[in-house]
């Protein structure tokens, strides 16, 4: 591994916390100077200095091989968590060195869960590096790197291929350095636009760039207690709804649409089959909670029913109602279409429509097969046939990403956590949720969960945000060269 490599660019990665902690600061002076401003510094001067340090110390080298691009990955990641952490720690009240963790890692993986019961206690200067670091991660701290390095530089196009995932380079055509670039605009397009909508809707302007930094990275964190709800007007529901679906859409067609000034993008067989979960979950949702009397009126079951279910889907998390006081089934809607989710090439986590609806399709081939065995089957998604070489590894995945559920919620559950909050903290976590169901659910918090199960959830939250390959990739690279 090329140490001189990896040690600048994640230094740089740790160079991009340091500016939206440097960003904090002068919201702690803008607020006169409050609780949070020595923590910010300090925390600041630390972060500046590590990520500095090897631009000063280490001479450039451009070469970088397929290990070395995992390591830079991995430990981008993992190193924004820990050094994330430190305006939390530092600042202290509820924050232990384990909720200080589970806060950073839950900001930077846009999960948007928190430990916190009362959120509006916090000064507003750690209240907008909590929203900073989804709107980091919602970019992903490696694509932030990408941005500066050159187009013909071999190192942008090497890590621009690990860090975007191909599943996300499904159904367009695009170079990695313009995908990189695609991204970018589309992510900084709908904060800015989500910004402006909800100054124009009535909310402060520090209230509205924390809920855009949220919404556009589909993670979640409010400055109220009540998330959105708080706020209690319509309008305001109906801009999250529209950003959180926006965000949860690939960035690619909606450039493509922008671009090309037409809806043809939006004919993508797997945006429709998004599109369609959400339509009959969301009926369902609402269905259930008029009839059982949850909600007084039509509109309002329709309203909180719909947010909710394209809350969970985008793996937002923001919330207009307490799901729990809501009936079991469309609680267990909530968390199937996060576990499904958005798609591929948006903000959002989970397993990813596209992966979803290629499962339902080779069942029903394999069950085609089963009743014709002479019949040649084949797996299309629109005018595109999908190859057995190409289906193996998602299939795969998911696989892999059951077996991590349960090896997660038995390990919870026997480090204290009841199954009860265990089985969907897991789900939520793994899923880059945030919120869950019952003490854990859309107005709970994880505060009272076990420190070992927040390390857990902290782990799930990571391996879901980078899709569980990057990690395992790094992690077998590191023990096989400790070994020697």
């Amino acid at each position: 591994m090329n140490f001189r490599v990896i040690s600048r660019n994640v230094g740089f990665a740790l160079l991009v916390s340091a500016l939206f902690m440097f960003l904090s600061i002068l919201v702690s002076v803008a607020n006169g100077n409050d609780s949070a401003l020595a923590a910010l510094m300090i925390s600041f001067t630390i972060t500046f200095i590590v990520g500095v340090f090897p631009f000063i110390f280490v001479r450039k080298n451009s070469a970088i091989t397929l290990k070395d691009g995992y390591i830079i990955i991995f430990l981008s990641w993992l190193l924004s968590f820990i050094f994330g952490m430190l305006p939390y720690a530092l600042w202290g009240g509820p924050f232990t060195v384990v909720n200080a963790l589970f806060e950073s890692v839950s900001g930077f993986t846009t999960t948007g869960g928190t430990i916190l019961s009362d959120v509006e206690s916090l000064p507003n200067s750690l209240l907008f590096w909590r929203s900073s670091t989804h709107f980091i991660g919602g970019l992903g701290v490696v694509v932030f790197l990408l941005l500066v390095i050159p187009n013909s530089s071999p190192v942008r196009l090497r890590l621009a291929n690990m860090e975007l995932s191909s599943l996300s380079r499904e159904g367009y055509r695009s170079r990695a350095n313009k995908t990189v670039i695609i991204f970018t605009s589309v992510y900084l397009g709908i904060c800015i636009l989500a910004f402006l909508s909800y100054c124009l809707a009535g909310m402060s302007a520090f209230d509205a760039i924390n809920h855009a930094f949220s919404v556009c990275a589909t993670g979640g964190f409010s400055t109220r207690n009540q998330s959105i709800g708080s706020f209690h007007s319509d309008l305001i529901n109906l801009i999250t709804m529209v950003f959180m679906l926006l965000a949860s859409i690939h960035f690619a067609l909606i450039f493509m649409a922008v671009v090309t000034r037409s809806l043809k993008p939006f004919k993508n067989p797997v945006l429709k089959f998004y599109l369609g979960t959400l339509a009959i979950c969301s009926i369902i949702t609402a269905l259930y909670l008029k009839i059982g009397q949850i909600e007084p009126s039509w509109y309002r079951a329709f309203m909180d029913g719909t947010f909710q279910i394209l809350s969970y889907a985008s793996t937002s998390g923001f919330a207009t109602a307490d799901n729990s006081a809501w009936p079991l089934f469309p609680c267990l809607l909530m968390m199937y279409v996060g576990v499904q989710c958005g798609m591929a090439g948006s903000t959002t986590g989970g397993l990813k429509s596209d992966r979803v609806m290629m499962l339902f399709k080779a069942i029903g081939r394999q069950l085609r097969r089963n009743i014709h065995p002479a019949s040649v089957s084949e797996i299309k998604l629109g005018n595109r046939i999908v190859r057995d070489e190409e289906l193996y590894p998602h299939i795969l995945y998911i696989a892999m990403y059951g077996m991590l559920l349960v090896v997660s919620v038995l390990v919870c559950m026997l480090v204290g956590s009841g199954g009860a909050n265990a089985i969907p903290a897991t789900i939520s976590s793994l899923a880059n949720v945030g919120p869950a169901l019952g003490e854990i659910g859309t107005f709970g918090n994880y505060g009272a969960e076990p420190a070992v199960a927040k390390v857990i959830y902290c782990l799930d939250m990571f391996l879901g945000r980078v899709e569980i390959y990057p990690v395992l990739a790094a992690c077998g690279m590191i023990f096989s060269r400790a070994k020697r």
